[in-house]
């Protein structure tokens, strides 16, 4: 496959975290940054939250009850009924 040469401008911190993760997993930060793209454009971000919309409908019911419109959570975490 015939490749493009891109130029991108990145902080510091952002420069650093992609050579850590590419590092990490033992490739090139170029390829690091394609398979980022890849995935980004292919069939697998798709798949994923088609995936995790079927599981909400299918478990709509039981996240309703648990975090449902008649209960909030307070600021320390704990759980109070709305009246």
């Amino acid at each position: 496959m015939a490749k493009t040469q891109l130029n991108v401008r990145v902080d510091e911190g952002t420069a650093r975290a992609a050579r850590e993760r590419a590092l990490a997993r033992g490739m090139s930060v170029n390829r690091y940054i394609e398979e980022l793209v890849r995935q980004d454009t292919g069939d697998t971000g798709h798949t994923f939250v088609e995936a995790a919309a079927d599981f909400m409908k299918q478990y709509e019911a039981v996240f309703a009850e648990e975090f449902g419109a008649d209960r909030r959570s307070t600021r320390d975490g704990a759980r109070e009924d709305r009246r």
